[in-house]
């Protein structure tokens, strides 16, 4: 009695595959296909590809679990002000308000030397207080110290992958380039105009003051202030942001502020999550905003150098100040691509670099007003 075809075509799978994997011959009968030799070798391919691909993300799951085990064990040595939450740890603890201010202040003054605080469950945050811990840090290269990829990551979409953001070879690439803009022969004749927007801030104090004792936030006034310096220098443009607002400087505070609270937010530290949200979609639409006015601004400047020609404009430019944007211009190796891109011209005009010097700024101010006593008449007054 001849067997049937089912039968034929069973006996021409081999014995070693069929047997070698039990899954293959359930998952067949799950799917009410026929056993063929295609067929077994397929189902098993998948399952074995299957199961190649939950091992290696086992093996980096573990793998990030030692690494997070080890980075708890070395980072014991330091101190930890209390959590706020068990989950969230440190996170939203400092607000970036007076009472954040007051809440570092005093952190500072308990942990002398340094101390640990966790922005999540995963993410440790090294804070080193003390000179001594702090010199080697600022000593390093870029490449010995490496940029924070978390925050920074926030801010590339604004800013790009220029020199705030950029690290190694790329970084050190972009700071040769703009050396020569920062030469004392060029940098010297930028002293009158930050006197003329200083002039502007005092006479706004002047006339708040004038009806009596009045309180204002001076990081706001030195931040408008080092923006109105930062664009003329920049661009040329002024745009009497400490007297009136405009889209472009609502635009480069509401990316500020938002970049801020996205920091206090765990669920809005992943991109695909962050840009589903209110925040994220405001994020968006501002970053399109200054990154419109930058490359118009940046394409006027190039039409006009083409026109006149690199001599001409150099002649045109004498006794005057040379703007950043002209040297950068000028450079053989930059293209109109890398200087229109975001984070070549608009690191200097927008928040993170306005904030870091309006901060210097605000700090020495407010220091010279809480110790009077140890400067002299001017600042006492």
């Amino acid at each position: 009695m001849l067997p049937s075809s089912c039968e034929v075509r069973s006996s021409a799978v081999p014995a070693s595959v069929t047997g070698m994997l039990p899954f293959t011959d359930w998952m067949l009968e799950k799917l009410a296909l026929e056993k063929t030799l295609f067929r077994t070798m397929a189902v098993s391919s998948l399952w074995l590809s299957f199961l190649a691909l939950l091992f290696r993300v086992l093996l980096k799951a573990f793998g990030l679990c030692h690494c997070y085990y080890v980075n708890c064990q070395r980072l014991r040595c330091f101190p930890e002000p209390p959590p706020c939450n068990w989950f969230l740890r440190h996170l939203g603890m400092i607000q970036p308000c007076e009472e954040g201010m007051a809440q570092i202040s005093q952190l500072v003054a308990t942990f002398s030397q340094a101390f640990v605080m966790w922005m999540g469950p995963f993410l440790p945050v090294l804070v080193l207080v003390h000179p001594d811990y702090i010199k080697p840090v600022t000593a390093a290269s870029a490449t010995v110290a490496p940029k924070d990829k978390l925050f920074y990551g926030f801010l590339k979409p604004w800013l790009g992958d220029g020199l705030l953001l950029s690290s190694g070879k790329k970084w050190g690439r972009h700071r040769r380039m703009l050396t020569p803009a920062f030469h004392f022969d060029i940098l010297k004749p930028y002293m009158k105009i930050f006197s003329q927007s200083t002039d502007v801030m005092h006479a706004k104090w002047h006339k708040l003051t004038s009806a009596g004792p009045a309180s204002l936030d001076m990081f706001e006034q030195i931040s408008l202030m080092t923006l109105d310096s930062l664009q003329k220098c920049v661009f040329s443009y002024n745009s009497n942001c400490q007297e009136k607002s405009s889209d472009y400087i609502a635009a480069i505070l509401e990316l500020s502020t938002l970049v801020v609270q996205r920091q206090q937010h765990l669920l809005h530290h992943f991109d695909w999550l962050y840009y589903l949200t209110a925040d994220g979609r405001r994020f968006r639409h501002a970053c399109d905003s200054v990154h419109r006015f930058t490359a118009n601004v940046i394409q006027q400047r190039r039409i006009a150098l083409n026109r006149l020609g690199h001599d001409a404009w150099l002649t045109s430019k004498q006794g005057k100040s040379l703007d950043f944007i002209d040297v950068l211009l000028l450079a053989k190796a930059m293209t109109l691509q890398q200087v229109a891109y975001p984070g070549c011209c608009t690191i200097w005009v927008d928040t993170p670099s306005t904030k870091t010097s309006a901060g210097r700024r605000f700090r020495i101010c407010y220091g010279a007003g809480t110790h009077r006593s140890l400067n002299g008449d001017g600042w006492g007054a």
